[in-house]
């Protein structure tokens, strides 16, 4: 019962806000950078992530800090 309720409350919430269906099917909707390059590094190691994604900041020295910088303001970067 207390987690129908929560359901709703949550759900009413994204309408009020104009949330639309699309948006919400989004698996990544709401995940910050930080917590995706996080859980891909736990799960993967910067090794695979660098083999995979061959990009310099995973290649080189890599860190959360510098790879979220690099990824944030580079579009081309993103996409791959």
């Amino acid at each position: 019962m207390a987690i129908r309720a929560g359901f709703e409350q949550t759900h009413c919430m994204a309408q009020a806000s104009g949330m639309d269906q699309a948006s919400s099917r989004d698996p990544l909707h709401g995940i910050t950078w930080k917590r995706l390059l996080t859980e891909l590094v736990a799960q993967f190691g910067w090794e695979e992530l660098g083999r995979r994604v061959p990009i310099r900041c995973f290649l080189f020295d890599p860190s959360i800090k510098s790879s979220l910088t690099f990824l944030r303001r580079t579009p081309w970067a993103r996409s791959r």
